[in-house]
């Protein structure tokens, strides 16, 4: 079967998603205003189906494919580290606590914008550092550049960031954004079953295709421990969790979407992680980097990397520790988690004061990971037509051929 092939007019709409979902104010525990935007993509999509789970995880199905003892899950988490307002302290001052993994460093005298509840903003400045309500966050009080009356517990701040844009980054086309993690993934798995959409419609593609979205991923995996406990996830089934992780040398941004073998916690699914790279292969043509027979230049455009990304931990580990068959996808991710310079700032060897930037990934990268992800969803959906892994068949084979030079 040939890998499915996405349109050029496609290709720019799904840009847009990117640009907008990732621009959306989120925080852990509060994803309100992400799955405001989602709810009115589906609103246009009545052939998908949405549920809620006790714990406000979110699961996107196709409403007429009958429930399987093996669902195929594309999942996402919809925050991203921010700020959340745990007191008002007077008009001019408010009490923020951090939800998410930032050096101390970034938050020095750092600006903000704080959107309430109507989502009218205001700006501030992070001032000094304070005993808050929760040990597990880091708490700030926050002057505000006009006094205002509308702040409320609860409200969202996030730090102050140029809009988004696609630019050239190190002479890599990128979009620079304000949460790629995980928001970028998470426009990829829309982008991969609207395209699925597509193909069922012409008859060209089946089987019990979800995708999972979790909330509160930045303070430990909370939604997707939830996800595991409440049984939301089913015995059977095979998930392929989406994230944007760090980008290291071996890991370029601009080199393709990550099958990602594990992170710094453990080592994933092996036979499924097995199977999601020999189909990243097989819509390259090519392995992830060249064997010791060919030549880069011999290499196809459509470029994929295989990892370990051990700069993080993902939640894939969590459905893994829970028994389930999991594995990753990531995109090679610059300034991680906001914190620009960050490669200097752990070495000690920046020259100037550290400040936030926004978060950035390569467009190719982008439309890379719609691909492989559409593929998968064609090609792993039914256990039945596709094995876990291939690899065996294909000792079996070189068995039958070779085992002449034995004897």
């Amino acid at each position: 079967m040939d890998t499915p092939s996405v349109a050029a007019q496609s290709r720019a709409r799904h840009l847009d998603w990117l640009l907008a979902l990732t621009d959306i104010p989120t925080v852990a525990g509060g994803e309100h205003r992400v799955v405001r935007w989602i709810n009115t993509w589906l609103a246009e999509r009545p052939d998908l189906t949405m549920t809620e789970d006790e714990h406000g995880n979110l699961t996107v199905r196709f409403a007429d494919e009958p429930a399987s003892d093996a669902p195929f899950y594309l999942t996402a988490h919809l925050d991203h580290p921010a700020f959340v307002v745990d007191r008002v302290v007077s008009p001019s001052v408010v009490e923020l606590a951090f939800r998410g993994g930032v050096m101390d460093d970034y938050f020095k005298e750092a600006r903000v914008v704080l959107i309430d509840r109507d989502d009218h903003t205001i700006r501030g400045t992070l001032a000094e550092r304070v005993d808050g309500a929760n040990p597990k966050f880091k708490t700030f009080l926050c002057e505000l550049d006009r006094d205002d009356g509308s702040l409320r517990p609860g409200d969202i701040a996030r730090w102050e960031l140029p809009e988004a844009e696609i630019t050239t980054i190190d002479g890599v086309e990128c979009a620079a954004t304000f949460a790629c993690d995980d928001l970028a993934a998470l426009a990829a798995a829309l982008a991969a079953i609207d395209e699925l959409r597509r193909l069922r419609a012409a008859g060209e593609a089946a089987g019990d295709v979800r995708l999972l979205m979790t909330r509160a991923e930045e303070v430990g995996f909370i939604g997707a421990i939830g996800a595991c406990k409440s049984g939301t996830i089913e015995p059977g089934a095979r998930l392929i969790a989406l994230e944007n992780s760090r980008s290291f040398p071996d890991s370029p941004i601009g080199g393709g979407p990550i099958v990602r073998v594990g992170d710094r916690i453990t080592i994933f699914t092996p036979e499924l992680t097995a199977a999601v790279a020999q189909v990243a292969e097989k819509v390259s043509g090519a392995p992830a980097q060249p064997t010791a027979a060919q030549k880069q230049s011999e290499m196809p455009k459509w470029r994929w990397q295989r990892k370990l990304m051990a700069g993080g931990a993902c939640e894939a580990s969590v459905f893994c520790a829970f028994g389930h068959s999991s594995t990753c996808v990531c995109l090679p991710l610059g300034n991680y988690h906001n914190m620009a310079d960050l490669t200097a700032a752990q070495a000690g060897t920046n020259t100037e004061p550290l400040r936030v930037g926004r978060e950035y990934i390569a467009v190719s990268d982008y439309h890379g990971l719609v691909d492989l992800l559409l593929a998968c969803c064609v090609e792993l959906a039914d256990p039945a037509r596709a094995p876990m892994s291939s690899f065996r068949s294909r000792v079996d084979s070189l068995w039958d051929e070779l085992r002449f030079v034995l004897k």
